[in-house]
């Protein structure tokens, strides 16, 4: 997809868990083989639409995460097309176990869709605040992580991991944020886009952090500095070309995720310039630290997760460019 225009318009916003339950059952009329399992939380994660509609084909297995994901992966050695969800901190702790030795190391065709990423679960607080899933899951073998940027975004993730064979981990978010792509958006396995040209520095986002990326990158231009900003939404595969080329044309790179700043989309980055192509890189995420009960937007304040916090830290990458 093309650049878009130098200040962003946000239309609307919308909630990728919400997104997902709608595409989930949209695609339950397409796709018979379809399955979904839920760890009693599915108006949360948004499955009861489909529960309501295929009530044969959805199973709430109660509080028993290790238990879904067991049994997520006999549907798919009997055919089936599983869709596993629940809380993302629960998913991914709680079962981490069954999910690499019945999901990952059986390169198995299941897709577990977690919701409630990140701080912006909100007052829940700390303990279902899931900082840790993605460096859990794309430490696994054969797994596809997805963090999708907004709600057209996921429901194009969930289209395609319809269709792929094999294991796919995709996060949603609990709350509303704005929508950044159109309907005619289309998800391909490892590519990533360019969502804003830009000179001077690259700020690459996922989930909710890719429209705080386009908002700290209008702060800049205002600054009279040039961001190029990076929708990172596959996150393994990841798209390290992409992330080549714009360490190429920019000297310095910025990665801002609502995660740990250790092990996620910042760690990703790291190892393909440590390895290949040595700039300059600061990371926006959580440092060592545990989330805590608050309003979400507090709270993204409150850990350094914004539009001026990113800004900063594309300054402190700039200024570092030159001195090299």
């Amino acid at each position: 997809m093309g650049a878009l225009p130098e200040t962003v318009q946000f239309p609307a916003k919308e909630s990728t868990r919400v997104e997902y339950g709608r595409i989930l059952a949209q695609l339950g009329e397409e796709y018979p083989d379809i399955v979904v399992l839920d760890a009693d939380l599915s108006g949360s994660t948004g499955t009861t639409r489909f529960a309501k509609v295929f009530r044969d084909r959805f199973f709430n297995v109660g509080i028993a995460e290790q238990d879904m994901m067991g049994t997520a992966a006999g549907l798919a050695l009997g055919g089936k097309v599983p869709f596993a969800s629940t809380f993302a901190i629960f998913a991914t702790g709680r079962a981490w176990e069954q999910i690499r030795q019945t999901i990952a190391y059986g390169n198995l065709n299941v897709k577990i869709v977690a919701s409630h990423g990140g701080i912006t679960v909100g007052e829940d607080g700390g303990s279902h605040q899931s900082i840790e899933d993605l460096a859990l899951m794309r430490v696994l073998p054969n797994l596809v992580v997805l963090v999708p940027a907004d709600g057209p975004e996921t429901r194009a993730m969930v289209r395609w991991a319809a269709t792929y064979q094999g294991p796919v981990y995709l996060r949603t978010s609990r709350i509303p944020f704005p929508v950044i792509h159109d309907d005619t958006y289309t998800f391909e396995l490892g590519r990533s886009h360019i969502l804003r040209e830009g000179t001077d520095v690259t700020l690459a986002g996922i989930g909710l952090m890719v429209h705080q990326c386009l908002a700290a990158a209008d702060l800049l231009a205002k600054q009279g500095m040039s961001a190029r900003v990076l929708n990172l939404s596959c996150l393994k595969p990841l798209d390290w070309q992409l992330i080549l080329d714009s360490a190429r044309r920019t000297g310095g790179l910025v990665t801002a995720e609502e995660h740990s700043a250790t092990g996620g989309l910042g760690s990703a980055v790291s190892e393909v310039l440590t390895e290949f192509y040595p700039v300059p890189q600061k990371r926006v995420g959580l440092r060592d630290t545990f989330g805590m009960s608050g309003k979400p937007d507090e709270l993204l304040k409150h850990f350094g997760l914004t539009a001026e916090d990113i800004s900063k830290a594309a300054l402190a990458v700039m200024t570092r460019k030159s001195k090299n």
